[in-house]
């Protein structure tokens, strides 16, 4: 039984990167058979930079990615209808269960 160097952070920050990855090559590519090629791709480098330990080396390799995504960053992410920035973002908000305030027979005693 071997134990990971690496602490849950660290395994968190690496999957992040992943996903901010893969989903920036969707922002770019709508087509998934077209979207699937450059997410193994994507996998593919992950894969080969699994077995370094090195913490120095490492720090370089996620340096060297996080710049590559920040420069490839699409200028208009797409972003699902229903979230937050989202076309029918709040667009059909329930009416409020709260009393109506009766502004005239507050006047009127």
């Amino acid at each position: 039984m071997s134990t990971s160097p690496f602490s849950s952070a660290h395994r968190l920050y690496v999957k992040s990167l992943y996903r901010r990855m893969l989903k920036n090559e969707l922002d770019w590519v709508v087509r998934r058979d077209i979207w699937r090629g450059r997410a193994m791709m994507i996998r593919a480098e992950f894969e080969r930079n699994r077995d370094v330990h090195d913490p120095r080396a490492l720090a370089q390799i996620l340096e060297k990615a996080e710049a590559d995504l920040a420069q490839k960053l699409h200028p208009d992410p797409y972003i699902a209808p229903a979230m937050p920035g989202g076309t029918k973002w709040e667009r059909n908000i329930p009416p409020t269960i709260a009393p109506i305030y009766d502004h005239i027979s507050e006047g009127h005693h």
